[in-house]
């Protein structure tokens, strides 16, 4: 099955994360390393109720990550590897700039 994710960064760029090979993570284990990486970048809840979305978070963190941390060779496909696990899906478009996640 196909596993790749995708990310676009608030300037346009564009960062595909090939996943085939890699070692999957469990679902907490992701969610577990997006949540290490909000607090990090000191990201803030997209609600004003302070209510976070998992999909929300997946963006939060690529938009505070930006293109430096995305071309990271280590921590982008981390990322991409985290954010397809907490989400649950092989493959996934996470759009900073439109502050989505489509599957």
């Amino acid at each position: 099955m196909r596993s790749e994710i995708r990310v676009i960064a608030d300037n346009g760029q564009e960062f595909k994360f090939d996943l085939e090979h890699a070692a999957p993570l469990t679902g907490p284990a992701g969610r577990e390393w997006l949540d290490t990486e909000f607090t990090r970048l000191e990201c803030e809840p997209l609600r004003p109720t302070g209510k976070l979305l998992l999909a929300d978070k997946v963006v939060v963190v690529a938009r505070a990550a930006g293109a430096t941390l995305l071309s990271d060779a280590a921590w982008g496909p981390q990322f991409a590897a985290a954010a397809a696990a907490a989400l649950g899906k092989p493959t996934a478009l996470i759009d900073a700039r439109a502050m989505s996640v489509s599957f």
